[in-house]
């Protein structure tokens, strides 16, 4: 079975994600953390939830990723959860998590990675 058309548009999305996800992280750990830890840590916690959530974000966006580009099952399921978490970013993430999640359970495109790419 030949390779949905968009999957590679959506693969790319979630790549991008990844990057400006890792940019945060780096950004997160190189300018606030310093600066949080140096006031007297009375928001470190906050600081590394935000962090440890940006990974968490940035491990999805990869994963799926990798999954849709090995026609995965689960590649897709990680891939509709990162187009999910998408919708909290108003306007451009919200419009393209809405796209991707029509596009992901349509069901020539959940035939294909059923069948197992």
């Amino acid at each position: 079975m030949k390779r949905p058309d968009l999957i590679i548009l959506v693969v790319v999305w979630q790549f991008i994600n990844a990057f400006l996800a890792l940019i945060s992280v780096i950004a997160i750990g190189a300018l606030v953390y310093p600066a949080v830890v140096g006031n007297g840590g009375a928001d470190v916690a906050a600081v590394s939830i935000g962090l440890l959530c940006v990974l968490c974000f940035l491990g999805v966006a990869v994963a799926g990723s990798v999954g849709l580009l090995q026609g995965k099952e689960w590649g897709r399921i990680v891939s509709i959860v990162h187009a999910a978490l998408n919708l909290l970013s108003i306007p451009i993430g919200t419009v393209l998590g809405i796209l991707v999640l029509i596009y992901l359970v349509k069901p020539e495109v959940r035939d294909y990675f059923q069948s197992g790419g």
